[in-house]
């Protein structure tokens, strides 16, 4: 089915905060709009309003044709107590559309009234999103993603985070939505499955709206985006794809400055004219009020006249501001200033594993030989499920080792930045816990946490009460207040808008320590240096690089 979407005026606010200001947003078929702003602009909150799942203050969302089916997948898979086919039947819209075709089935054979309008809207409905054929596909899917077949009957609580990345995937790739809403759906997915994700949403003809802080994902896909504002919580949207935003939006900054300068040059230049005007003309009444020449009548006359000449010129220049149009001074957007401190320099050799062997339930990592050295910027690759998070805590000693020996250097000062953004969770403060691990005092402790976006209405909450956007700053924050000799980074990108990344990027090029990063966003891993480059596969290191 051909369906549009088209959200007009739409406005909200969460108590005194204001996230959207009449906000439009039309989805046609075939468009792939990609939504950007600062973290905690409102992208999310968008998405989930026009998926009807948070209704506006004022506006509206009509589809076309009503009936048309909406999906939206959420950033953060959650980990509910379901198993593996449930959480897809759920995601796919198949589990409530197999609900609601029962209920619509056992009310036509009750006889009640307007049953069998219901069914039919059911069964459309339960055809539309792929059920009859559901089950087939999942296996087809799953089997393409890699994965056994058993982990379609465990719990989703159960699985690692790359099978957790896989089964969010698996659900996108299954599903059969008019109008398809992702939030964040590269995070955790690897090389492979970045691939596929292009492809399938490159070759949707339904309409998406994709939030994303993947450039390089951005720009192979998308063929319109829309900026939020943080300031005036509006909607720009721009056409011709992600270059061509970039450009506009650059070109449009330019010109908002250059207006405002103009309009600030002609408005100073005037209220300067004007002053000197004023201050002419009272000097020249009260000097022939008060020494005439010679007593002549006719000069005083003419030096009054003269002096109110002036003061009417400065009327009509001051006429001449109050004319002019006004341009407003462009609001220079927060952004993070990201330095990360250095501790003092560790030894030579800042970790080191001896034929080690982690063994995790059905994942075996090693045998594993591996040294790394002090000042080493290390990339370690793999598909999801390689074991790239395993080997990162068998380096740091996180983890007990099945067999193998593992060492560490005494003057090593990790600053961790691991994947499910779990640190400061254990006080009942943001603020309790920063200070706790800083050793800050609250005034200090406030004025950085602010430097991170982290302001008044975040600290007395609890860190899982924050954004994923929000604990990522946080746990950067940490980092910068403690400094570290050996930076451990696990998709460090995931939830960071994209000036963030930007200075996240600056701050490792300039970083003089140790460096093991994972990521697989393809745009940080071009621009940050590496020396080395290790390829994990099923637990092992298949290659070691050097560049």
């Amino acid at each position: 089915m051909s369906a549009a979407l088209h959200a007009r005026g739409l406005s909200l606010a969460l108590g005194a905060r204001h996230l959207l200001t009449d906000v439009d947003l039309s989805v046609d078929p075939g468009q792939r709009i990609g939504l950007v702003g600062p973290n905690g602009v409102g992208k999310s909150t968008l998405l989930r309003v026009i998926a009807g799942l948070l209704p506006p203050d004022r506006g509206s969302v009509q589809l076309a044709p009503s009936s048309a089916n909406v999906g939206y997948l959420p950033q953060e898979p959650e980990r509910l107590d379901e198993t593996v086919v449930e959480y897809l039947g759920r995601h796919t819209g198949v589990a409530d559309a197999n609900f609601a075709l029962h209920d619509a089935t056992d009310a036509l054979a009750a006889g009640s009234l307007g049953a069998d309008d219901d069914y039919s809207d059911a069964l459309d409905r339960w055809l539309a999103l792929g059920a009859a054929d559901f089950d087939a596909r999942v296996g087809e899917v799953w089997a393409d993603l890699g994965l056994g077949a058993d982990l379609l009957e465990q719990g989703m609580p159960s699985l690692s985070g790359g099978e957790a990345a896989r089964a969010g995937l698996a659900a996108l790739l299954l599903a059969r939505f008019d109008v398809f809403l992702l939030d964040e759906p590269t995070n955790d997915l690897d090389l492979d499955g970045l691939a596929r994700l292009e492809r399938f949403v490159n070759e949707l003809s339904a309409g998406c709206v994709i939030v994303s802080h993947d450039r390089t994902f951005l720009q192979r896909t998308v063929t319109h985006v829309v900026e939020l504002d943080e300031f005036t919580h509006t909607a720009t949207r721009f056409s011709g794809g992600w270059d061509a935003f970039l450009r506009e939006r650059e070109v449009a900054r330019q010109q908002a400055r250059q207006a405002y300068e103009e309009y600030d040059a002609k408005r100073s230049s005037l209220a300067g004219r004007s002053q000197r005007e004023r201050e002419w003309a009272t000097q020249g009444l009260s000097k022939a009020k008060k020494k005439p020449d010679d007593n002549d009548k006719n000069i005083k006359s003419f030096k009054i006249n003269q002096s109110e000449q002036l003061a009417g010129k400065a009327a009509r220049t001051e006429k001449m501001m109050e004319r002019l149009e006004v341009v407003e001074e462009p609001r220079e957007a927060w952004q993070l200033r990201l330095v990360i401190k250095s501790a003092p320099r560790s030894g030579n050799v800042v970790a080191r594993l001896d034929h080690a062997v982690v063994e995790q339930g059905g994942f075996a990592l090693g045998p594993i030989d591996l040294q790394i050295d002090f000042g080493e910027k290390v990339v370690i690759e793999g598909p999801n499920g390689a074991g790239k998070s395993t080997l990162l805590k068998a380096l740091l000693g996180e983890t007990p080792l099945t067999s193998g020996t593992h060492w560490r250097g005494p003057g090593v000062v990790v600053g961790r930045l691991e994947q499910a953004r779990e640190q400061l969770q254990d006080a009942d403060s943001v603020l309790e816990a920063f200070m706790a691990a800083t050793g800050m005092l609250v005034p200090e402790a406030r004025t950085l946490l602010a430097k991170f976006g982290i302001g008044a209405e975040h600290v007395h909450r609890g860190a899982e009460s924050l954004s994923p956007g929000e604990r990522t700053r946080l746990v950067l924050a940490l980092l910068m207040a403690k400094g570290s000799n050996c930076l451990v980074l696990d998709e460090p990108t995931n939830h960071l808008d994209l000036p963030a990344i930007e200075q996240l990027e600056q701050a490792l090029t300039t970083f003089d320590g140790t460096v093991l990063l994972v990521s697989h966003d393809r745009s940080l891993l071009g621009n940050v240096a590496r020396t080395r480059t290790l390829r994990l596969d099923a637990g092992r290191i298949v290659a070691d690089i050097p560049s």
